[in-house]
């Protein structure tokens, strides 16, 4: 089933699909291009007009229009290939990197794209190696190692699961609490504070009571959530 109704023809009109291997006729026209896509998902010609137009406008390639796709660049083809997954209107978007092969501006504006789309109530699945762009854009996700799920579930599940034994610390005095292997498993030195890895079963509030006792003068003491690539590398590492 698919949308909870038997899969068809029209449910399947529902889902936009970006592969990772971009495929764009390269001497056709842009705008014959989207058309021919357009009409694939039984859209008329008609209705595809003013999408198209709305869509090469949004992506900032309305002059773009009447040019063969030889004519354009990398990032520009990515882009016409998004407009083309989304330009039937689907509820569904699957995207297989969609990021990849981008500029740092483009992927900043792809992202901003996605996240309107995500707004209007679009169901929304795609890959990625960029870690921070899934941490901005996904609610649920799955990290995968060697074609296995190593982790899955909410990024707000995901993150607080690991989230309870990093502390950013900035504070002076208190070194020999540090060095107290039955609470610290790892201090690591940044520009002005210390990021600290506490040992196993340790508690982050004894490990503050500690410190004040042996004199130390605090002015940050907070813990760190970790990063999506952070987790991933731990749980590969993990499972290695």
């Amino acid at each position: 089933e698919l949308f909870g109704e038997r899969i068809s023809n029209e449910t399947q009109n529902r889902i936009g699909y970006l592969p990772e291997e971009r495929g764009l006729y390269k001497k056709m026209k842009v705008q014959d291009q989207l058309r021919y896509f357009a009409a694939l998902k039984g859209v008329s010609q008609t209705e595809a007009d003013k999408r198209i137009d709305y869509w090469l406008e949004r992506m900032k390639l309305a002059d773009w229009k009447k040019k063969k796709t030889t004519d354009l660049s990398k990032g520009m083809s990515q882009k016409i290939q998004f407009i083309s997954t989304v330009l039937h209107n689907p509820d569904l978007l699957i995207l297989d990197e969609p990021f990849s092969g981008l500029d740092p501006v483009n992927v900043e504006f792809m992202i901003e794209v996605v996240a309107e789309l995500k707004a209007q109530g679009k169901t929304i699945i795609f890959s990625t190696h960029l870690m921070e762009t899934a941490e901005r854009l996904c609610d649920d996700i799955i990290l995968i190692n060697k074609s296995r799920k190593v982790i899955g579930g909410t990024l707000r599940e995901v993150k607080a699961s690991f989230g309870k034994n990093l502390i950013a610390l900035r504070a002076a005095g208190g070194e020999s609490v540090l060095e107290d292997k039955t609470l610290v498993a790892k201090v690591t030195e940044h520009a002005d504070e210390k990021e600290i890895e506490l040992a196993e079963n340790a508690d982050a509030q004894f490990l503050l009571k500690k410190l004040i006792e042996n004199g130390a003068i605090i002015s940050k003491f907070e813990q760190v959530e970790p990063s999506l690539n952070d987790i991933f590398i731990e749980k590969v590492k993990g499972n290695q």
